[in-house]
């Protein structure tokens, strides 16, 4: 029997640089955004498992017998170095009781802890009877790879109460994080989880949420920088939804019609991606207000790209203008046409400025967060590490 509580985070994530450009083998950037989903584990007194995901109106639980039937037929067809199969993902489906028109969040928030909890106790010994709760500051749907903290940290806390990898919070330490062995593990299961929600990601959504900071991603290969800063920011959701696979083809179709002059365009949005992280690697050992500049300049000439890419929509348009009408510099960040844009905050930015912008952000009907990008990756906690929201949300049943 598991006998204590455990909280543990992941961060979302944002793409830097190299939107649409990563997709044709050039580099793209991704950084750990400082909005982060918690999930509190506890004993549960019942023989059995509750999920609770209030965000998304999730509240299930099942008895033990029945989870120890369905894992003894899921077992014998498990293998982790593939996606999990349809027939697998039919037979949860039917032991959820999930239909086959049920409203995406819910069903596939649900699917992917079935099968990580049936996965991980197939695999590195039984998960005891506990009730999970999970809470996040990140908006699902927005591009800010809210699935892949969810997954991150469902990965760690049944990893942690199976007995995989440790609990290293000692007695009196806010936060403690886990060897490098032991992250690459919750890695691979965050990966196996994400594969139920999306198909085929790439992996980089949950390698940024592991592991924190910021990573390259370059034709399959993900490669964590070494040491970056924690850069503020303002993340703006204009709301305007899209489809990344829409605009995926579009600028594909633009490529392949234009080849002569997209090319040149994919390849200076590579040097961007390069020119980046060499500032960002550079910046903590010479934290020279001289980087600052650069990076607007990036963003900037990196936004006008992906216009003439075909990502960028009139309510990004209006995003930028207003920022820069406050001397702030702004891109799209993920797909773009709608979707999500982040604003660098200088060090000497003036508060004002920033809460001004902020308003007029809002009064376009956007959301505005004032935030972070680096932030450190998976997490465990004591409960005197959390804010009073975060504490709040956590202990509501």
């Amino acid at each position: 029997m598991w006998e204590r509580s455990l909280v543990v985070s992941a961060p979302g994530k944002a793409i830097l640089h190299g939107e649409h450009a990563v997709v044709h083998g050039k580099v793209a950037l991704a950084v750990a955004l400082d909005l982060r989903t918690f999930l509190r584990l506890r004993p549960c007194g019942e023989r059995g498992v509750c999920v609770r995901l209030p965000g998304v109106g999730i509240v299930r639980s099942w008895d033990a017998p029945s989870l120890q039937a369905l894992r003894r037929g899921f077992a014998a067809d498990l293998d982790e170095s593939k996606s999990p199969s349809a027939e697998q993902l039919d037979a949860l489906k039917e032991f959820a009781g999930i239909a086959a028109g049920a409203p995406a969040p819910e069903s596939l928030a649900t699917l992917a802890f079935l099968y990580m909890y049936l996965a991980i106790s197939a695999k590195h010994g039984d998960v005891p009877s506990v009730d999970i709760l999970v809470w996040s500051e990140l908006p699902t749907g927005a591009g800010l790879g809210s699935s892949a903290a969810y997954t991150v940290c469902l990965a760690a806390a049944l990893l942690a109460v199976c007995g995989a990898i440790s609990c290293p919070l000692k007695e009196g330490e806010p936060t403690a994080r886990w060897t490098e062995e032991e992250l690459a593990l919750i890695n691979h299961w965050a990966f196996q989880g994400e594969r139920v929600i999306h198909g085929n990601p790439s992996g980089v959504d949950n390698a940024v949420s592991t592991w924190g900071g910021a990573l390259r991603y370059q034709s399959g290969q993900i490669t964590p920088l070494k040491r970056v800063p924690m850069l503020k920011i303002l993340l703006t959701n204009t709301k305007v939804p899209r489809s990344t696979k829409v605009l995926v083809a579009g600028v594909k179709e633009k490529i392949l019609k234009f080849p002569a002059i997209m090319n040149p365009v994919l390849d200076s949005i590579d040097a961007i991606s390069q020119e980046c992280q060499s500032v960002l690697e550079a910046m903590p050992a010479n934290p020279s207000p001289e980087y600052y500049p650069v990076l607007e300049e990036l963003f900037d000439i990196n936004q006008h790209h992906l216009n003439v890419m075909g990502a960028g929509h009139p309510s990004l348009d209006r995003l930028c203008r207003v920022t820069a009408s406050h001397g702030l510099h702004s891109k799209l960040t993920g797909a773009g046409g709608g979707g999500c844009g982040i604003t660098l905050l200088r060090p000497d930015t003036s508060p004002l400025a920033v809460e001004a912008a902020k308003q007029d952000l809002c009064a376009c009907g956007f959301e505005c967060w004032e935030t972070s990008i680096g932030a450190p990756g998976v997490t465990l906690h004591s409960s005197s590490s959390l804010n009073a929201q975060v504490l709040h949300a956590l202990t509501q049943s």
